[in-house]
């Protein structure tokens, strides 16, 4: 007699935990990829609240002047970063008076990375960019004379805006957008002048006696010195929250779209930045100025 054929139970999804894995993966993306969320645009020039007041935006050198020089360039890409923390000073001031109670433990956090990337901005300009550009013109250490008293007059301000914000994080509900609002008042002069006047120092420094020569070799090292500069400066402050931060407050329409791809990479590198680094914090990016390079509402305004 045959022995009785052995038994093959039929596997089951269970037996391949992958493709139980695979669509929770693919779900938790969906739900909480910047890029799946619902981003209505807002007409900037139709007078809709948006994140370009009450400190004004910066106009770059190069769209104001047309100049190339290696000095109008540094300033041009020194002014796109500050006007996306300008965007998120701005969002942050506009949006603060309104966030409802459920959404206030992310709004901490968005507010918290925006002053990550300032404090992280400033303490990168003091220590690398301005001894760099020094060395550039010869050890001319006056040219930042001005610079480094703009910084001392917000930063007390700054460390406010901080501690406030700290002392709630760990109680949401504490949150007074009220009184960060009042706080943020308190350094919103001498913050917005800086932003501003900063960028006319940098374009100044093309009529320096010491400058490069256009085509000399000192030239190209100047250059080298604020494209390695503009690159790492936001990368190391945070890839999970200050990059993320950054590229949704990019407003790629400004200046007739002049600066649409800046800062240039490949398109899957920002794509990934903004969508799967940017996901580890998805709930914050609601709060942002812009989404695809362009304006969007403002998430807590009320309608």
């Amino acid at each position: 007699m045959e022995p009785p054929a052995k038994y093959q139970p039929r596997r089951t999804i269970l037996d391949r935990p992958i493709l139980i894995a695979i669509p929770i993966l693919i779900g938790l993306f969906i739900t909480r990829s910047p890029f799946f969320m619902s981003a209505p645009t807002v007409d900037v020039a139709g007078g809709q609240p948006w994140a370009d007041s009450p400190i004004q935006l910066v106009t770059t050198p190069q769209y104001e002047t047309k100049k190339t020089d290696i000095f109008t360039t540094g300033a041009t890409h020194m002014a796109l970063l500050h006007n996306a923390i300008l965007r998120g000073y701005n969002s942050i001031y506009q949006q603060a008076p309104h966030v409802q109670a459920s959404d206030k433990a992310d709004f901490i956090g968005y507010a918290l990375t925006w002053h990550k990337f300032v404090a992280t901005h400033h303490d990168d300009e003091e220590a690398t960019l301005f001894p760099k550009v020094e060395a550039v013109l010869g050890g001319d250490e006056s040219v930042w004379a001005a610079t480094h008293a703009e910084h001392e007059a917000f930063l007390a301000g700054l460390a406010e805006f901080d501690k406030y914000l700290r002392g709630v994080e760990a109680k949401p509900a504490d949150f007074d957008g009220t009184a960060l609002v009042r706080i943020m008042d308190g350094f919103r002069e001498p913050f917005g002048a800086h932003f501003h006047s900063e960028i006319a120092t940098i374009a100044r420094l093309a009529d320096h006696p010491k400058a490069p020569k256009p085509g000399s070799p000192e030239e190209a090292t100047a250059s080298d010195t604020f494209r390695s500069w503009g690159k790492s400066t936001v990368t190391k402050a945070g890839t999970l929250d200050v990059v993320p931060f950054f590229l949704l407050n990019l407003d790629g329409t400004a200046e007739d779209g002049l600066w649409a791809n800046w800062p240039p990479m490949p398109a899957p590198v920002r794509w990934g930045l903004v969508n799967i680094a940017g996901a580890y914090h998805s709930r914050w990016w609601r709060f942002s100025s812009c989404a695809g390079g362009r304006p969007k509402k403002l998430y807590a305004l009320p309608e």
